[in-house]
């Protein structure tokens, strides 16, 4: 039975989307390799049968009759398909009656500004937020990355972070107020920045064809995680150069492994040293819909010992999910074959 009343609604979404983490074991899994909550794997470990279809003027559906069961549409981006399969997970964990859900899911967030008296929906909401966006998640993101809550009051940090949680830039800044990282107010403010715009200053002089895909800065922080993204991403690595010592990035691994490189520069990281390092910032594009290992070795190009430096890390850019078998269980099947 739903709550009777917001406040109580949230507080069952959140309490039982925890306790759903801790009976798959989500957070020891993603503070080991890394990455977001993978809600797709999560449906299918829990049984769940799912279809990803095309859905006109819905986002997804949950079923009970005759068996519990889901929908979740393949007409939006990975982050709108990721919230809608959690909201129609909280459907289910939470034995709800069936529920067709629109684009509303995604206006009535926690803390968004707008309610409604469907207890049943506020629950389904809430149990999709703290699935995906957990307080200890943004924390261990934060302690990776080396961002404190300040960081949190600049847009492309809350942009590059709500990548890391595989979430849209809005629904992040939300539910950094929610967690009472930053003030309410605050997030108005960040949720005026459109995406685009930062996309735009990351890429700096590289002109993509459109701007639909998403831009990771990846740095030596991001080595050993594992990146889950889209078929339009693109990478913009910024990583320390020791090249006065000799030691370089060797970019040729990137063109080995199917990245296309559009952007190659330096930077001083201290303007009155000499020879001290500098950041290399190489712009690469990969293969649409490739997935992977990514590895780049720092070193000196005639000596063959091992590298100063390396950043390896997993790839998925194989989003959003199409119609079938979900990235989580063609994954499943791989690895199983």
């Amino acid at each position: 039975m739903a709550a009777s009343d917001y406040a109580g609604a949230v507080r069952a979404g959140t309490m039982a989307a925890a306790r759903i983490h801790q009976a798959l074991g989500l957070r020891t899994l993603i503070t080991a390799r890394g990455g977001a909550v993978d809600v797709f794997g999560a449906i299918q470990t829990l049984n769940l049968p799912l279809l990803l279809r095309p859905l006109q003027g819905l986002l997804g559906a949950y079923l009970s009759d005759p068996v519990p069961g889901v929908l979740v549409t393949t007409q939006r981006p990975m982050a709108i398909q990721r919230f809608t399969a959690a909201h129609e997970l909280g459907h289910y964990a939470m034995k709800h009656r069936p529920s067709l859900d629109d684009d509303s899911i995604l206006r009535r967030m926690p803390m968004a500004g707008v309610p409604t008296e469907d207890f049943q929906e506020v629950e389904a909401d809430a149990f999709a937020t703290e699935f995906l966006m957990p307080r200890w998640l943004i924390l261990w993101h934060a302690a990776r990355q080396g961002w404190t809550v300040a960081d949190f009051r600049r847009p492309n940090r809350v942009y590059q972070l709500s990548l890391r949680l595989g979430a849209s830039y809005e629904a992040a800044c939300w539910t950094l107020a929610r967690h009472k990282m930053i003030s309410a107010a605050l997030a108005r403010y960040l949720v005026t920045t459109r995406p685009r715009e930062l996309k735009v200053a990351l890429l700096e002089d590289y002109r993509p064809e459109n701007y639909r895909g998403d831009v990771w800065l990846l740095t030596e922080r991001d080595a050993g995680t594992r990146i889950d993204g889209s078929r339009n991403d693109l990478f913009v690595l910024r990583l320390e150069e020791h090249s006065g010592g000799g030691y370089l990035w060797d970019i040729d691994q990137l063109a080995a492994s199917g990245f296309a490189i559009v952007g190659d520069s330096t930077e001083a990281m201290d303007s009155d040293g000499i020879g001290g390092p500098v950041i290399r910032r190489v712009t690469v594009a990969p293969e649409e819909g490739s997935r992977g290992l990514l590895q780049l070795d720092e070193r000196r190009p005639w000596e063959p010992d091992p590298p100063l430096s390396r950043l390896e890390l997993d790839f998925d850019l194989t989003g959003p999910e199409e119609e079938g078998l979900s990235r989580a269980e063609r994954r499943r099947l791989l690895e199983a074959a």
